[in-house]
């Protein structure tokens, strides 16, 4: 017999208990010879219950773990950010403490640097005199550079083998890049280098040779020879362009035939090749593999590796990869000398932003334009054409047709005020004492494009310094007026009256142009003129090639011949670069 209870599997049968009286508070549930029904009813709550209970538990176990987790993680990020933030203060102190800075005048007179003068709206161009020793001052540097076999470990800074004035303009909307050749004859002035004791009463000589009593010599020198102010100098050796050709992975350059420079070891097919270490130390030493195998053609191949080397630095993947930019900033800081003005990486860090604002087809390369030295056949002085390339870059004109510092009024005006010159009126007060400044000033200003509700009349007193005094609220006026004028801030005062007065001063008694300011209105620049002959390109131009000599400047086994007859001789020479 199957019992009562059984059933088909899967259901189940339930038998009618007999009824029980209630229980009653305190009774036990399950206590002997009583019904199993409240037995079932509590089994069957507990099994209801025993799935949330589960979950909640679990959910528990969860969140402890979760807590856990949290936690570990804000520890580890607590100490990834103090262990990165502990790096990033060794990588910064460890660059600055790479840096090797001296005075930018040293033993040489304060002003022998010369003075930038700000612009109307107060900025300033920066310039900066690039030199290449050609020391051989270290173990490496004699190995790169050859020449120590008999003297060994030389001391002393050696010659400036490369010159290079870097002028970034006042709006740093545009840059030149002006080489001075090492054979350029001029006059080195008194200088004293405290770092060696080395002395100079002066002397006419290459330009070059003004190192060697140190790096404020040259400066001094640069800036008397140009009239150029010198704000910052940076120096680089020979083991410095090795490090930093390879810290951007190599730089692209291009020869327009076969060259064997037998003097630089440059060795290179005709093409484009990617020169590092020393490879690219042979392309920028190597004069007599190009040009006329002077220092001229030297300076033009040195302008397109410079050229590619800002497009690099400019490029996706350069100065956003971490590595690279350690790399980088490694190299650059182990490699240079620079003035105390420059002597942080904070500062260098600003140059280069102010750098990098400039885009490549605004930053001009040139070479000073030179002459034959009438008492020297294998030296050259400066060209009277490279008098108005001097001027350009002292008054911080661009050479690119784009706004500079003091060249181009418009952009200038439209920077600093929304108001056209011809609703601006002055009123030119003469201050001088010498009849008819005011007209000559007021007219000038008309011609420009200013109001003719300008006026004209004379100064209540002598005035030594001129001054243009504007209103409450008429500032932009007057920056916009200075800037054609070519004064400088320092000439603006705010007055308590309304318009805008110049009084003319005894420090500007001819000419309708503030002497040695801004100027900029009257006097475009003709750049035409400052870069006849100077062999300019802009760093854009990413298909230059090195013109590689065709005459016979080297020499191999004894026998003169051109770099690519060299090329073409000297079979078991390894090519420089691939």
């Amino acid at each position: 017999m199957t019992d009562p209870g059984d059933g088909p599997v899967g259901r189940a049968t339930r038998r009618r208990a007999p009824a029980v009286p209630r229980q009653r508070a305190g009774e036990d549930s399950a206590a002997p010879g009583t019904d199993g029904r409240a037995a079932s009813r509590a089994a069957t709550r507990a099994k209801s219950a025993a799935p949330g209970r589960a979950r909640r538990g679990a959910s528990r176990r969860r969140a402890r773990r979760g807590s856990r987790i949290l936690r570990t993680a804000a520890i580890s990020l607590s100490l990834l950010l103090l262990v990165t933030a502990g790096a990033g203060w060794w990588f910064y102190e460890h660059l600055n403490g790479n840096l090797h800075s001296v005075p930018l005048t040293d033993g040489t007179g304060s002003d022998s640097a010369g003075k930038e003068k700000a612009d109307s709206f107060g900025r300033t161009p920066i310039n900066i005199l690039v030199m290449g020793s050609d020391g051989r001052t270290s173990t490496s540097d004699c190995k790169l550079g050859g020449g120590c076999s008999q003297t060994g470990v030389q001391s002393g800074s050696g010659n400036a083998d490369v010159e290079m004035v870097l002028h970034i303009s006042a709006d740093r909307s545009n840059a030149t890049v002006m080489s001075i050749p090492r054979d350029t004859v001029t006059t080195v002035p008194a200088c004293k280098n405290s770092a060696t004791g080395t002395s100079t009463a002066g002397y006419s000589g290459m330009v070059n040779s003004a190192l060697q009593y140190g790096p404020a010599c040259q400066v001094a020198t640069v800036h008397r020879l140009t009239g150029i102010p010198i704000d910052h100098f940076v120096q680089l050796d020979f083991s410095g362009v090795v490090k930093m050709s390879d810290a951007v992975g190599g730089v692209s350059a291009c020869v327009d035939a076969n060259v064997y420079d037998t003097y630089s070891h440059l060795k290179l097919a005709k093409g484009t090749h990617t020169l590092k270490g020393v490879a690219a130390l042979e392309f920028v030493r190597s004069r007599h593999g190009f040009g006329d195998g002077s220092d001229l053609g030297r300076t033009y191949a040195q302008h397109i590796f410079l050229s590619s080397m800002i497009r690099k630095f400019k490029s996706a993947g350069t100065l956003t990869n971490p590595a690279a930019v350690y790399r980088l900033a490694d190299a650059a800081t182990k490699a240079l000398t620079v003035d105390t003005g420059l002597g942080s990486v904070k500062k260098l860090v600003g140059l280069a932003t102010d750098l990098d604002k400039v885009p490549a087809a605004h930053i001009t390369f040139a070479t000073m334009q030179t002459a034959p030295d009438p008492n020297n056949s294998d030296r050259v002085v400066a060209a009277p054409a490279a008098r108005s390339l001097f001027a350009t870059i002292a008054d911080d004109q661009s050479l690119t047709g784009t706004s500079g510092g003091r060249s181009a009024t418009a952009t200038a005006s439209a920077t600093a005020s929304a108001v056209p010159a011809a609703r601006i009126a002055v009123t030119v007060e003469n201050g001088t004492g010498i009849s008819g400044r005011a007209s000559a000033v007021a007219g000038a200003l008309i011609d420009r494009g200013f109001s003719s509700g300008t006026t004209t009349g004379n100064a209540p007193g002598g005035a030594a310094t001129t001054t243009l005094t504007y209103g409450t609220g008429e500032k932009a006026k007057a920056q916009t007026a200075a800037r054609a004028l070519g004064l400088s801030s320092s000439h603006l005062e705010q007055g308590t009256g309304s318009g805008l007065t110049l009084v003319i001063g005894t420090d500007w008694t001819s000419g309708t142009s503030f002497p040695g300011g801004a100027g900029a209105a009257g006097a475009p620049a003709d750049t035409k003129a400052a870069t006849a002959d100077a062999h300019s390109q802009t760093a854009d131009e990413s298909k230059s090639c090195a013109k590689v000599s065709k005459y016979k400047t080297v020499s191999l086994n004894g026998v003169a011949m051109t770099p690519s007859q060299a090329y073409a001789a000297a079979v078991g020479k390894k090519n420089s670069a691939p």
